[in-house]
């Protein structure tokens, strides 16, 4: 089966897979919709009764700071100076009870797991990232890729091994293994003529496949990757489902080729290699549509991350520089009505056969929850059965993330960890990419504060 980098349905094809299953879902009457709307409303503070003292504080202080534009803006250069000022240990024993604290789970198992442990206690579950990516420019060699795959196959280790969760999860770059620049050169080769899916999996067994358009280097560059990958897989299939991050335009098909070939291999009883979706891409329902076609012709299970996307700014500009079309939507409204067409597309394929298919629903978008939580009571979708969760990030939407887990979702953290040295990169991009996001946390920052007062009342009234 051929991947194009292009991946377009066919009308008719696109039209029959909006239908599907829409017989069913006209045959299940909403239940008490109402009921489900004001639960799901997301405006009881309540949910911030679980936080310690010094957890609300401190999300509070953070949550301040991040409504400035011009330190999210400037986070990176303002963390690089203060860490000059300051020095290594200094400026760790300043990031470690505040932003550390609120976004990452710790720098070893043992913290990790005092984390993940609480977490647990709320109803949440972690999926845990290792802190590692890299852009163009950033490549470190071989070496490198093998110390990061040790890294990830230990993060496979510690989410099975912990009891932390019933369906572990975890995210994957596969920038962290293979060189921006390889992926950039296979995503500009495939759009020229597409690569076969079994060579890639082929390749991955230990085959010394050629393919086309790489010189020798690139090559054995590849297959190193790709081998990379199948250990990875390997040791996961079956205990932690890996989902796949997108990244940039410039190489995510050459990434969403790599994904639908792992898929291919290990996906064949159940999803365990997901795939990630931007829906602030104007292609991204093209995407999905032609990723659910390719899992039904090739028989394998398909997992989905459906996001709205990171990368806004980036793309925007150097569409401009390049003189090419803006792959971005036109406005927010536009956004949301790609995310909420692509929800409804997988939640339909997911109530006709919830064994095949499944979706997180990752997004910090109250309106999209709802409709999701909506659509499932009229699909008839369990809220734990295992095809529909939820993800927030950590230290972010907690207002969200615990009533759902509180009304019996699955919902997942993305949790990275590790030292503030080896996180900060990841927590700096994370920043930037995410900077509306952090400037439009005033909802959470408005409840956390009516938490506060609650909590100030009872010592007003004993004095």
């Amino acid at each position: 089966m051929m991947l194009c980098s292009r991946l377009r349905p066919s009308l008719p094809h696109l039209l029959s897979l909006r239908l599907l299953g829409t017989a069913a879902s006209r045959t299940v009457a909403v239940k008490q919709p109402g009921l489900l709307s004001a639960t799901l409303a997301f405006e009881d503070p309540s949910a911030f009764r679980v936080k310690s003292w010094a957890e609300l504080l401190r999300a509070l202080g953070v949550f301040r700071l991040c409504s400035f534009p011009v330190l999210v803006n400037n986070c990176g250069k303002l963390m690089s100076i203060a860490r000059t000022l300051l020095g290594r240990r200094g400026f760790s024993l300043l990031l470690r009870p505040t932003v550390y604290a609120q976004f990452v789970a710790g720098e070893n198992e043992s913290e990790i797991s005092q984390s993940m442990q609480k977490m647990s206690l709320l109803g949440l579950r972690p999926m845990l990232a290792v802190p590692i990516e890299e852009d163009l420019g950033e490549s470190t060699g071989e070496k490198r890729y093998d110390d990061n795959m040790e890294a990830m196959l230990e993060c496979v280790r510690m989410s099975h091994s912990n009891a932390w969760s019933k369906d572990p999860m975890m995210q994957l770059k596969i920038t962290a293994l293979l060189s921006p620049e390889l992926c950039v050169k296979l995503t500009t080769l495939i759009a020229q003529q597409p690569y076969d899916l079994n060579l890639l999996v082929r390749a991955m067994d230990g085959e010394a496949i050629s393919f086309p358009g790489l010189d020798e280097s690139e090559v054995a560059h590849f297959l190193c990757g790709l081998q990379r990958l199948n250990k990875i897989a390997e040791a996961s299939v079956n205990k932690v489902r890996v989902l796949v991050d997108a990244e940039y335009t410039y190489m995510n098909p050459a990434l969403s080729l790599i994904t639908m070939a792992m898929m291919k291999k290990f996906n064949k009883d159940g999803a365990w290699i997901w795939n990630t979706y931007q829906c602030y891409l104007k292609e991204s329902r093209s995407l999905l549509l032609e990723a659910l076609r390719l899992s039904k012709d090739e028989g394998f299970c398909l997992g989905v991350k459906l996001v709205r996307g990171a990368y806004m700014d980036k793309e925007r500009k150097l569409a401009e520089k390049e003189g090419r079309q803006d792959p971005i939507h036109r406005c927010w409204e536009d956004t949301n009505d790609s995310y909420n067409s692509s929800l409804d597309v997988m939640l339909e394929v997911i109530s006709q056969k919830p064994e095949r298919y499944r979706i997180i629903v990752a997004s910090h978008n109250e309106e999209s929850v709802r409709r999701a939580a909506t659509q499932m009571e009229e699909l008839g979708i369990d809220k734990d059965g295992g095809s529909v969760c939820f993800g927030q990030l950590l230290g972010m939407c907690d207002h969200v993330s615990l009533t759902l887990a509180k009304e019996g979702y699955a919902v997942y953290k993305s949790v990275p960890y590790g030292s503030v040295d080896d996180t900060l990169p990841y927590l700096v991009r994370r920043a930037q990419e995410n900077r509306t996001v952090l400037q439009g946390i005033r909802k959470e920052r408005d409840l956390l504060r009516k938490e506060f007062y609650r909590r100030l009342r009872p010592s007003r009234s004993s004095s």
